[in-house]
């Protein structure tokens, strides 16, 4: 049955939520939350950010879809339980930035890692014979140590991913590169301390940058409601989903392990704890 009467957009606040670790399922599900925000012409969005960060091109992305956005309604992120560097990065793409107190964020840094396994496979009698066009395309393999030239080109990929980081929240907060500097060396601070270094504009809770939202949009900030643009789940986890529940830690677990597997190698805005 097709409703007949279509929603109010222009009184209501457009919500998105990012949780998780940052990758490619969550960049294509929030640009298609962003076009629908767009479409629907929403005065305002409201973004909750729950993440420790991700991989640097879909964190990109969205901050880019995000600074694009904000030039046709206001933006306001919300930083959860945790917000951390890629995290950060993405919130830049908002016009204004609210965390909690205690909200663990920062971690302004670039990672890569790879894994070396050749004593073990010593031990177990492995090893492997490689073909290849230059001498740099097994770089990060795992059954070996790296060189000194590879270990200098992967620092060079690093200093670079940083230095985009540190010049985006330079630019998005009116802040010297130098003083970004000061406290983008990979630690991690509460909000509390975020709103002391100029990293994000006020404290409070998700319904204060809710009713900051309404504000800032020209609504009541009382009896605006937002509307929530969650990510499709798998068709049966809505006829089930007490089944998702029990399996809840257990997804969770593979999940991440799934991520590590498919960024191994790869430059990370990741908080690793």
């Amino acid at each position: 049955m097709v409703w007949p009467f279509k929603p109010r957009f222009s009184k209501q606040i457009a919500r998105i939520e990012i949780t998780g670790a940052i990758s490619s399922g969550t960049r294509k599900h929030v640009l298609e939350a962003l076009k629908t925000v767009e479409e629907k012409k929403f005065p305002a969005l409201l973004l909750r950010i729950d993440s420790p960060g991700g991989t640097v091109g879909d964190s990109q992305e969205i901050y880019s879809a995000l600074k694009r956005l904000r030039n046709k309604m206001k933006i306001v992120a919300s930083f959860g339980n945790i917000s951390a560097s890629g995290g950060v990065y993405i919130g830049m793409g908002a016009e204004y930035i609210m965390a909690n107190p205690g909200t663990i964020t920062g971690s302004i840094g670039v990672i890569l890692r790879g894994n070396n396994l050749e004593r073990l496979l010593d031990k177990i009698g492995i090893s492997f014979k490689v073909i290849k066009s230059g001498p740099y395309k097994d770089i990060l393999a795992f059954d070996r140590e790296l060189t000194e030239p590879e270990q200098n080109i992967l620092q060079e990929l690093i200093d670079i991913s940083y230095q985009q980081f540190v010049q985006t929240i330079a630019e998005a907060r009116s802040l010297a590169v130098e003083t970004v500097k000061t406290f983008a060396d990979g630690r991690i601070f509460t909000g509390q301390q975020a709103l002391e270094l100029g990293v994000i504009d006020r404290l409070g809770t998700e319904e204060d940058a809710r009713r900051w939202t309404a504000e800032l949009a020209g609504l009541d900030p009382e009896k605006t409601p937002y509307f929530n643009l969650e990510e499709r789940k798998p068709l049966l986890s809505r006829f089930l989903p007490g089944s998702r529940q029990v399996s809840s830690g257990i997804g969770a677990s593979i999940d991440w392990l799934e991520f590590e597997m498919s960024t191994s190698g790869l430059p990370l805005w990741l908080y690793r704890p």
